[in-house]
């Protein structure tokens, strides 16, 4: 039994690893503050004696005995970062000092879930993890894309200077239950509109594209990176090859739903990226990974927890 310490535990990714790492038979310690976090993700996980719940910003150190850490806590939606970005900022650069410190003194090795988001709008495509990024550093979206590039840094750093023990992975556009349903990402908008028979936002003319992961795909990734010995230390993508425009999700979640929704395009957001879609060919290498759940699959578990979800608050 490993004890392990998840901060951003009560989020939609967060909440997953900790149920598979009980599960897995470790002593698991979830960290959140509850800004994007929800307890309804882990209430389910309280029962169990090995699982812990604590309430705490990593902007704040936080002092514990575990053998590993699982660095998720950042807001991680566009409307969540960008409602406070100097917080997203202290989060992002904050968190990982706080962890990493933690980390050195305890001797634990640290996972940093980074994001695809460091590729910027890429000009390379797929992205590997070789290319450097196109990133706007003064746009909307920098708080969050700039702080993860920092927080990057600060682990080749401590891993260098320190030998602290870490991995980093660069997660790609992730789905499943116990998203946020108010997140403002693609994939609970679509589905939130179209239980509701409310019209599809579409932004731009839809024919950006993005790769779709199901939620027990990238924390199967999570798991196997974290168990990898020392010579690998990432960073690796963590992500579904098979690209999808925007226009064929709607349409494939209006359809799987039979809902009435009709098409409504507005402009694109700043900075919003034409294309995103990982080169996952380390991560097969390195971790004998690549996801195995199909979009139309990983779409029916997301659709029936939002169905439940609306129909145990209306007024979600």
């Amino acid at each position: 039994m490993k004890r392990i310490l998840v901060t951003g535990g009560a989020g939609f990714i967060g909440s997953h690893l900790c149920k598979r790492l009980l599960h897995e038979g470790n002593e698991v310690i979830s960290l959140d503050n509850y800004f994007t976090g929800q307890k309804r993700n882990i209430v389910s996980l309280m029962d169990d004696p090995y699982f812990e719940v604590v309430r705490h910003d990593v902007t704040s150190p936080y002092f514990v005995e575990v053998d590993q850490i699982f660095n998720l806590a950042c807001p991680a939606s566009p409307i969540h970062y960008q409602y406070n970005p100097i917080k997203t900022v202290k989060t992002s650069v904050m968190g990982a000092i706080n962890m990493l410190g933690l980390a050195k003194r305890v001797r634990a090795k640290v996972l940093q879930a980074s994001t695809s988001e460091v590729y910027g709008d890429p000009q390379v495509h797929p992205q590997t993890e070789d290319y450097w990024g196109h990133v706007n550093p003064v746009g909307l979206r920098s708080c969050y894309d700039e702080g993860k590039r920092v927080s990057e840094t600060l682990f080749m750093n401590y891993h260098h200077q320190n030998n602290v023990k870490i991995k980093i992975i660069r997660i790609f556009n992730t789905y499943g239950p116990n998203m946020h349903p108010h997140d403002g990402r693609v994939v609970s908008n679509f589905i939130m509109q179209a239980l509701r028979g409310k019209d599809i936002t579409i932004y731009g003319d839809g024919r950006q594209t993005r790769s779709f992961q199901y939620v027990d795909d990238l924390v199967e990734g999570m798991i196997k990176m974290m168990a990898t010995g020392d010579e690998f230390i990432g960073p690796v993508n963590i992500g579904n090859p098979i690209e999808f425009t925007i226009l064929e999700l709607a349409e494939k979640i209006i359809g799987m739903i039979g809902s009435k929704s009709k098409l409504i395009y507005h402009p694109l957001p700043s900075d919003d990226p034409m294309q995103r879609n990982p080169d996952i060919s380390l991560a097969k290498e390195k971790l004998n990974w690549e996801p195995k759940i199909p979009l139309e699959k990983g779409l029916k578990k997301t659709i029936q927890y939002f169905e439940n979800l609306i129909r145990e608050d209306k007024n979600i």
